[in-house]
């Protein structure tokens, strides 16, 4: 797993996609940061957090849109199915490879906090609660769009899909108050991601918020293990 690890992080940095990734999260967020922050002569990072829940689904995608795409494209896919390493591991490298480099992006809101620190005392709890909430957000939003990449051959389609998904995550609280039947609101209100993760924006620490994330992750990478296997044995 940890060669794969490796391999993936490399391939990032070895071509443009971890400088754009890198380059349009920082930029967002610190537009977000001047502007809600630094203009206003505000110690709060909620709404910094909060704006970036909207570009983190448009970024995740870029991410991961090679992740097994271009293997299938390449047909070194063959070469990992037969390798030594479990598929259990080849998805964990490919999915701990993909969130390194998210949690590298993320690393920029401690910077954040340290200058709010030169002025006054940040909260220092909401500024933990919401990295917790913002780390396991990108790290759901991984494990879907890998499994997404694990479908198809085409890194734009994959792309594309994973769009599409981050459309639909957003736009699923308005979707919820337009929907008249109460057990399909009840239902979209249960797997809205925005619900539990404005929790930790606001400081506040859950159990069912975190569970609700990690059961995400540890479903779409058993997802992504069962589609390889299926390949496997085909």
């Amino acid at each position: 797993m940890g060669a794969i690890l490796k391999r993936e992080l490399g391939s990032f940095f070895n071509s443009a996609i971890a400088y754009v990734v890198m380059a349009v999260f920082f930029f967002f967020s610190g537009f977000f940061f001047y502007a809600i922050c630094l203009a206003n002569d505000s110690a709060s990072l909620t709404y910094v957090y909060s704006n970036m829940f909207f570009i983190i689904l448009f970024i995740v995608p870029i991410i991961t849109m090679k992740s097994f795409s271009e293997e299938k494209r390449q047909k070194t896919d063959q070469a990992l199915l037969t390798s030594p390493a479990s598929l259990f591991q080849i998805v964990m490298g490919k999915f701990l490879g993909a969130f390194l480099l998210y949690t590298i992006c993320c690393v920029i809101f401690i910077v954040f906090a340290i200058v709010i620190a030169f002025f006054t005392a940040p909260d220092w709890s909401v500024i933990l609660c919401t990295t917790i909430g913002i780390l396991l957000l990108g790290g759901a939003l991984i494990a879907i769009d890998i499994f997404v990449s694990s479908l198809t051959e085409s890194q734009v389609i994959s792309a594309v899909a994973g769009f599409a998904i981050g459309i639909v995550i957003y736009l699923m609280n308005s979707l919820i108050s337009a929907i008249p039947f109460d057990w399909l609101s009840s239902l979209l209100q249960a797997v809205s991601f925005e619900n539990y993760y404005t929790n930790f924006t606001y400081g506040v620490l859950r159990l069912s918020d975190v569970v609700f994330f990690l059961s995400i992750i540890g479903l779409f990478l058993f997802f992504t293990v069962r589609v390889f296997e299926k390949k496997r044995w085909s």
